[in-house]
């Protein structure tokens, strides 16, 4: 995995503060700088105009941060790819407003990834929306629904070549482009963070028509991840996707004897209860993940 989102929309990233985020941002450029990661700086605002404000002050930072006025080549020398956004946040906004805030942003130039989050923002940017934003904006690069409805690679849209992924959990294999049927071009999951090289081995056999393979890989990664997540949804702090993935990563760093280090800490400063990490780990036992030793051990 080469690419990042920091911070994620689907982990810690809405809890942050600006200074929070900097920091973080900061730690990984100069710890990746020579590895060949590329960032995907993640400006996650619930309102369009204070989203634009934070992505224009991201640029001004990283020109600071690496001596480079020009904005194209700062974020080169950074390894950043780009920015995410989403929709501004509203049940009842009309597509018209979504449109204008969006390309508010999309009009600064610099190279853009859309997210269709409605489980933050509480609407969906329709087809012919996105369709228009594709058409008048080059910098448009990337779409990630994370919706679960999946209106706009349903509908056909024609989005110009921007790429597609998708960000829904479960029956990864179905959706893939490499599977008859299928409609992104990938995927961008929070629960990547734990399962990333499982993802690409199942996209690695659908690529050379191992599709059996890929759907029985696609159908265990399903129910561990929806089993967790559905547990975690009843914790009363942080938020499902972020705490699934911080039990599932304290057994990929501990390996089986994780029970008997300190449970993860959330961004709140509560550790993840004792029962949930364990439930998590008699998951990854029950469809054969549980590594044999951790990436700490």
């Amino acid at each position: 995995m080469k690419t990042h989102l920091i911070p994620g929309s689907t982990g810690d990233g809405w809890e942050l503060s600006r200074e929070e985020i900097d920091e973080l941002l900061e730690f990984v450029i100069r710890e990746t700088r020579d590895l060949g990661v590329r960032i995907l700086i993640g400006v996650l605002r619930p309102d369009g105009d204070e989203a634009r404000r934070d992505l224009t002050g991201a640029v001004e930072w990283l020109k600071a941060l690496t001596g480079i006025s020009d904005p194209e080549g700062a974020l080169s020398a950074a390894g950043v790819c780009g920015f995410t956004v989403c929709a501004p946040r509203g049940r009842d906004l009309s597509q018209d407003y979504i449109k204008e805030k969006i390309a508010a942003i999309l009009d600064l130039g610099h190279p853009t990834a859309l997210y269709q989050l409605p489980q933050i923002t509480g609407n969906e940017i329709a087809p012919e929306t996105l369709g228009a934003l594709a058409a008048g904006h080059g910098n448009f690069y990337l779409f990630k629904d994370t919706s679960g409805r999946d209106a706009v690679s349903l509908s056909g849209v024609d989005l110009g070549g921007v790429f597609t992924v998708r960000g829904a959990e479960g029956d990864y294999a179905r959706w893939y482009r490499g599977v008859p049927g299928g409609h992104y071009d990938g995927f961008l999951l929070g629960s990547a963070n734990c399962f990333a090289h499982h993802y690409a081995d199942m996209i690695h056999a659908a690529d050379r028509g191992r599709l059996e393979e890929a759907e029985a890989l696609s159908g265990r990664l399903t129910r561990v991840v929806n089993k967790a997540m559905e547990k975690a949804g009843k914790i009363p702090f942080g938020n499902a996707f972020a705490n699934s993935n911080k039990a599932f990563d304290h057994f990929f760093a501990h390996g089986p004897e994780a029970l008997k280090k300190p449970s993860p800490m959330t961004h709140s400063g509560n550790p993840l209860p004792d029962e949930y990490v364990k439930i998590a780990g008699d998951l990854l036992e029950d469809e054969g993940f549980m590594p044999e030793r951790g990436y700490l051990g």
